[in-house]
Order: structure tokens, then C-alpha cells, then sequence
């Protein structure tokens, strides 16, 4: 029996989907979860409206990022090492290395103690141990086609987030409006939290992967590729799919605590394991069990993009044997990157960083090197030298210095607060 129209439609556009879903996905982490359960608990529904004004500005930067890793045929390290000066690159990786491994270090403890939750008689450090073991495996001993293949696949656990929500009775009228009206609170809490969904969002981490994983999949079809306006659709097609799916996520996670955990009066998420800890008697079992799910599966597919991204942006930069196409003996350096980072990020427990120190730590990393990167990508993508017939159209550049911006006052937002903070 042939399989129906629609069904072939769907396989051929699941095809069709790459680097963008993955790196989409992978921005949900156990970190950005933690974030967004906090804006809901905190606010209600009143962040809603950022789902809506955070998905074109991250399309705009990824499809930047993915259109130079494309047309040079190199990561953004090895573009911005090219046509800039190494300081500049310098200071990026100064910034980006403990940003990076702190992020790890949050997601694999955030993993650990979800996994706790699930199996109390075993210990959350346990948990976070063979989490990192599995992921170091997975790592180092899947071909890229294959660890691609799996990265795909784990984004459908993201899902799980969609259906949260309506185990619970909701108001959709309310939802709509919080939607489509925003709400700006002029006070530190609502602001801080804000910044905090700007810097989830759009991460630098994120955009070194996705320049790279198009390199990876140029390599992949190097024997029927040729770089024209069709590939850069599809290109396209896959990165605002990705981006889009990453806000939805963010979006029902929001709706999920600013409905269910608001409604009973509890205001203060500071980790995942809470979030779904207080789920618990307010929605059902099921929605318990799915939320921490969920956190598990988005740990088990972010934690492989940060520490790839970080081993990318230092292999390139000194010139070493580098990709997830490589075999371990082929690329020891790059793998060497992945292993350390990971075991750093395990040991931050055990050195008294806690998950949501860990997590303020990044957030200021991130927004020192964002807005500085996002200028960079910005001047990269209109350089007709670099980017040949590829370079950025006029909405492409609006939304980069809209993002620029925001970015940049995010950033300042972000360290004022920190400093002033008693």
C-alpha cells in the first residue's frame, strides 16, 4: 500500500530540515527552560508577547550566520579569523570558553536533578555522571550523519511542551491578548527577566553552530552542491522552521508556569527541577512527567551543540583537525575540547558553582560577546568581498540592527543590574 500524498509531503519537508530545527531546538536547553518557567511564575502570561518579537530577530541573525558558513565554506570563527584581526577573535574565545562550559555545567545538573525527581532512591549526581557519559559517547563515537540524524530526532521530545499546557484548564481569550498586546512592567524583576529571555534567545553560542553545521552539511553533499538562490531557500526554509519551533516551545513553556504555577501563587522558579516539581499537584502526573521529559531530552540534544560549538571556535582558531565527521584518532584536538568541556562542566558542583550562579555567570558572558558578534556578522554579511551575490537584503539588515540594539542594551541592562544588585 502507497503511502498518501500528504504523507510523502511531510517525509520530503522532514528531509528537507537540518541545522536550523537542530540549532532551534537545542536553544530550549535545560537553562533556557529554567528562564522561561521563572518569567511565567513570576509574570503570568504578561511575557507571552516576546515569543512573537524574539522569533524574527534570531531568524534574521541564524540565517545570516548559516548564509556565511554557506558562502565561504568555513565556520564564523574561521570567517572572522580571515578577514579581522585576532584579537578580536581572541577576545571572543576569552568570553565564550567559561560562558560555554558554565551553560554545561547548569544543563548537566539541571538534567541530574530532573532525573533525581523521576528516581528519588538515585542520587541527582549520579544522574548527572551518566548523562555526561552517555553524551560523550554519543559524542565521539557517531559518525556526523548519524549524530545529525539523532539531534533531529531528540527536537520531537520538545513537543512534549505543547501538550502541558492543556492539561490544565486555560482561558484562551486571556492568552490571546497577552499574545498580541504587550506588557511592560517598569520595575528591576520584570526587566531582569526580559534580559534574561533576550540573552536565551539569542545566544552566541548558536550562531558559531550554525555556520558550521552548514559547512558540515555542504561536506556531506560536496558531490551535488552547487551554492545558488535555491539552496540559500532552503536554507532559509529550515532556519525560520528551527527558530520558530524553538519560540513556540519557549512560548508554551511560558503559558505552562504563567497559567498553572501564577494561578496557585507560586511566583519563585529558579530551576528546572522546581518547575516541575510544582507542576505536580496543580496539573497531574502527566504533566510532571512530561515537563521533566522534556527537560531531559533538551539536555541530551543542547549539551552536544554548546560543547561542539566551543570545540569549532577553538579548533578553527589554531588550526587543528576539526569535525564530527572525523573519527577520534582523526581529530583528537576537537574531541579533546568536547571531553574537557564537559568534565569541567560536570565539576562545577562539586567547586560550589550552583546551577543558577552558573547561569548568571553565562548570562553576563552572553551579553558582553553578543551584541560585539552580532555587529560583526552584521558587517561580514554585507560585504559583497566576502559574501559575493549573497550578501544581506534591506529586511535582513533592519532586523540585524533591531537586534543589534536590543542586544546591546540588553547587555548593559544585564551588568547594570549585577552590579547594583544587594
Amino acid at each position: 500500500m502507497s503511502s498518501s500524498p500528504k504523507t510523502n509531503k511531510f517525509i520530503r519537508f522532514w528531509k528537507s530540515l537540518g541545522p536550523g530545527l537542530i540549532t532551534g531546538a537545542s536553544d530550549d536547553d535545560p537553562s533556557g527552560i529554567a528562564t522561561y518557567s521563572q518569567a511565567g511564575a513570576a509574570f503570568g502570561l504578561t511575557t507571552l508577547w516576546t515569543a512573537l518579537i524574539t522569533f524574527p530577530l534570531m531568524a534574521a541573525i541564524q540565517e545570516m550566520c548559516a548564509r556565511i558558513g554557506i558562502t565561504t565554506g568555513r565556520g564564523l570563527t574561521g570567517t572572522i579569523k580571515t578577514y579581522y584581526s585576532k584579537p578580536v577573535l581572541y577576545l571572543m574565545l576569552l568570553f565564550s570558553f567559561p560562558a560555554i562550559v558554565l551553560n554545561i555545567g547548569a544543563d548537566i545538573a539541571g538534567m541530574g536533578a530532573v532525573g533525581n525527581l523521576l528516581f528519588p532512591s538515585i542520587s541527582a549526581m549520579f544522574f548527572s555522571v551518566f548523562f555526561t557519559v552517555v553524551l560523550l559517547a554519543l559524542i565521539i563515537y557517531l559518525p556526523y550523519k548519524k549524530m545529525a540524524a539523532t539531534l533531529k530526532y531528540l527536537c520531537i521530545i520538545l513537543l512534549v511542551y505543547l501538550i502541558v499546557p492543556f492539561l490544565y484548564q486555560q482561558d484562551l481569550l486571556k492568552i490571546f491578548k497577552a499574545t498580541i498586546i504587550p506588557t511592560i512592567q517598569f520595575n528591576k524583576d520584570f526587566i531582569n527577566i526580559l534580559v534574561g529571555i533576550l540573552g536565551t534567545t539569542i545566544s552566541p553560542y548558536l550562531f558559531f553552530w550554525q555556520a558550521t553545521m552548514e559547512v558540515e552539511q555542504m561536506k556531506l553533499k560536496k558531490s551535488t552542491l552547487v551554492v545558488n538562490k535555491l539552496v540559500m531557500r532552503d536554507m532559509k526554509k529550515d532556519v525560520d522552521f528551527g527558530m520558530f519551533f524553538s519560540n513556540l516551545v519557549m512560548y508554551f513553556i511560558i503559558l505552562t508556569t504563567g497559567t498553572v504555577l501564577y494561578n496557585a501563587g507560586i511566583h519563585q522558579i529558579d530551576t528546572v527541577e522546581q518547575a516541575a516539581l510544582a507542576l505536580k499537584p496543580l496539573a497531574g502526573n502527566a504533566a510532571y512527567l512530561l515537563f521533566a521529559i522534556g527537560v531531559i531530552g533538551t539536555g541530551l540534544l543542547a549539551i552536544p551543540v554548546l560543547s561542539g560549538s566551543l570545540s569549532y571556535m577553538i579548533t578553527e582558531t589554531f588550526d587543528w583537525e576539526q569535525g564530527l565527521d572525523k573519527k577520534f584518532q582523526e581529530a583528537k584536538a576537537f574531541y579533546g575540547v568536547i571531553v574537557v568541556s564537559l568534565l569541567i562542566g560536570l565539576s562545577l558542583n562539586y567547586i560550589g558553582i550552583s546551577p543558577i550562579k552558573a547561569l548568571i555567570y553565562s548570562a553576563i558572558l552572553y551579553g558582553l560577546t553578543a551584541p560585539v558578534l552580532i555587529a560583526i556578522i552584521l558587517h561580514i554579511s554585507n560585504n559583497k568581498k566576502v559574501m559575493g551575490n549573497f550578501t544581506n537584503n534591506k529586511l535582513a539588515n533592519i532586523l540585524g540592527i533591531t537586534t543589534l540594539l536590543l542586544m546591546t542594551a540588553a547587555g548593559i541592562v544585564l551588568v547594570y543590574l549585577q552590579v547594583t544588585d544587594k
